[in-house]
């Protein structure tokens, strides 16, 4: 853990991302992360003044030095994301959109949304070549960038909550961005995975690839990675503030960038973006509130369906398999109802009715305790017409002495987004309008599917996975969890609340624990390598068709108890960085 006193030298901060303290793990037979809780190399800190979870020991120090030096959750949630927009910059950063959900000081609880919008010209069939869609325009390149909303999410936070000057948050960051950091194994990973994307664009390559003997390969890791007009851009933000980004010179180079690259996003797109304020998706687990986020994210709305589902069930009194069974079925029930009902509750309706009691009776009937069963279509909860809601990724959780509480799930979409780099600007930007459903029932990157709710329109805000959320008991917030990970970032985040209140895991378990993933299509049950041979037999004997992830994800949460507070970032990513150096 960080100390919970005192301001670390700058030297400290970079070496710490290649330094790492690593306490062997045991020689447990199932899971050596559930028995054994190695150092987390600083991506989490707790004190008397609150809590931080990031991926990073860089944006988890901006966090904490904002906590100890008179700052609040606020300012260290921003400090946290715009350094993580450089050293995480593969996952996030200001060319992107967040959403959080806030519960402040005096108990109100909102949710910020700052999704990507669509151009004014963009249009249903925009990737359709030939009667068919065409998935690369909408992942990489021009096409696939969204107007970005993170930058407007920072300045109504500073603006309405914070206590440190939002310019001086873009200073500190524009400061490590100049000096640089040391490329992390993880970091190392997604460039080679993505290098041979990066060269295809030659400002992001030159940022991200080494020119080597006529060639471009990825930085080593250990590499002091330096982001110089990235620094000149956080500079630039906070001397003129965020005009400088919607109405002024970032916009205009992005209007010039499009033109020349067969783009359709104009200087005037960036001046119409709007930050939306909307109301929690708020449901009942056990005794606690829960509160996530709504439509556009999907996220909200099927964790409160997947636990509502599971309440209908002793699952606490089951044995493991038993209960990943049903949790499975419910997963599946909810990810067809996500195909077709979810979307931008400004274009779509999307029934409340989703997170009732009485449909989650409904669906769990449809449960068949010993064998899965298969799920045709989606489902309708009562009143579906009327009742309606108001109309790759990095997840941070962060709680203050004070009583203000953030999860903000913050992302670029697939891993270095559209690899576009605006030039002179060091800004990648996102590839968020691959979230839309080129056609209905057409998979994005992730495989999921979508309906006309999530079409592409213009100012349309394309549907959502990511699931910041809020637990509140007594009405005191007690846990603040997120994940990242495409789709798997519902089941991350359900299985975090599940097991640490469910199954009364601490909070380092209910992360470490085995995961499971199921999205209705393709209808397989994914499990993370932890996961004991036996439970994996079990649920192939239920008729279950079972694939090992590739990516298990990275979720990290915070909590407070009568002990004080506690801070759990990803166990698999830290140990990814600590044993892979």
């Amino acid at each position: 853990m960080l100390k919970a006193r005192g301001v670390f030298s700058i030297f400290f901060l970079i070496a710490s991302t290649l330094i790492f303290s690593f306490t062997a793990f045991s020689d447990a037979r199932h899971n050596p992360l559930q028995n054994t809780v190695p150092s987390l190399a600083g991506t989490s800190y707790k004190s008397q003044y609150g809590a931080v979870a990031t991926v990073h020991p860089l944006a988890t120090q901006a966090a904490a030095n904002q906590l100890e030096n008179g700052g609040n959750a606020i300012d260290a949630v921003i400090a946290a994301a715009l350094t993580l927009g450089v050293v995480d910059s593969y996952n996030s950063g200001i060319g992107g959109g967040l959403f959080a959900v806030v519960h402040w000081a005096d108990g109100r609880i909102e949710a910020i949304d700052a999704r990507e919008m669509a151009p004014a010209k963009a249009h249903r069939d925009m990737y359709v070549r030939d009667g068919k869609v065409q998935r690369s325009l909408s992942r990489d390149g021009a096409l696939a960038i969204g107007i970005p909303g993170s930058v407007a999410a920072f300045e109504y936070l500073a603006t309405v909550g914070g206590e440190t000057a939002l310019a001086t948050l873009y200073q500190q960051a524009a400061d490590i961005a100049g000096s640089g950091f040391a490329v992390l194994p993880d970091y190392h990973k997604r460039l080679q995975r993505t290098a041979e994307k990066l060269q295809q664009f030659p400002e992001a390559a030159d940022i991200f690839l080494k020119q080597q003997q006529q060639q471009q390969q990825p930085w080593p890791i250990g590499h002091q990675l330096i982001q110089k007009d990235l620094a000149k851009t956080y500079r630039l933000l906070a001397d003129k503030g965020s005009d400088y980004f919607y109405k002024g010179e970032f916009a205009i180079q992005v209007e010039k960038w499009m033109r020349m690259n067969n783009g359709i996003i104009t200087a005037a797109d960036f001046a119409n973006y709007e930050l939306r304020r909307r109301k929690p998706v708020h449901s009942h687990f056990l005794g606690h509130d829960i509160y996530g986020f709504p439509p556009p994210s999907s996220g909200g709305v099927h964790v409160a369906e997947i636990l509502n589902i599971m309440q209908q069930f002793d699952f606490q009194a089951m044995p493991d398999t038993d209960r990943q069974h049903i949790m499975v079925e419910a997963m599946k029930l909810a990810f067809a109802d996500r195909a077709h009902w979810l979307g931008d509750p400004d274009f779509a309706d999307v029934p409340k009715g989703l997170i009732s009691e009485s449909y989650a009776k409904r669906l769990a009937q449809k449960i068949n305790l010993k064998h899965a069963t298969t799920v045709p279509t989606f489902n309708t909860p009562d009143n579906a017409e009327s009742d309606l809601f108001d109309k790759h990724t990095t997840h941070i959780s962060i709680a203050d002495a004070h009583g203000n509480w953030v999860a903000m799930t913050t992302t670029l979409n697939t891993s270095f987004g559209s690899k576009v780099v605006i030039p002179g600007t060091g800004v990648l930007m996102n590839n968020q309008m691959d979230d839309f459903a080129a056609q209905p029932n057409v998979p994005n990157a992730y495989g999921l599917v979508g309906s006309e709710a999530n079409s592409i329109q213009p100012k349309k805000r394309p549907l959502s996975s990511m699931s910041p959320t809020i637990v509140v008991r007594n009405k005191q917030p007690v846990m603040a969890i997120g994940a990242a990970g495409g789709p798997m970032i519902i089941t991350q985040v359900t299985q975090g609340i599940l097991n640490s209140i469910g199954l009364k895991q601490s909070l380092y378990q209910s992360l470490a624990s085995p995961r499971i993933h199921q999205q209705w299509k393709p209808d397989k049950v994914f499990f993370d390598k932890t996961l004991p041979i036996a439970q994996q037999k079990a649920l192939a004997v239920k008729g279950h068709q079972l694939k090992q992830l590739r990516f298990e994800g990275s979720a990290n949460a915070v909590s407070k108890t009568e002990a004080g507070f506690d801070a759990v970032s990803e166990p698999r990513l830290v140990q990814r960085n600590q044993l892979h150096r």
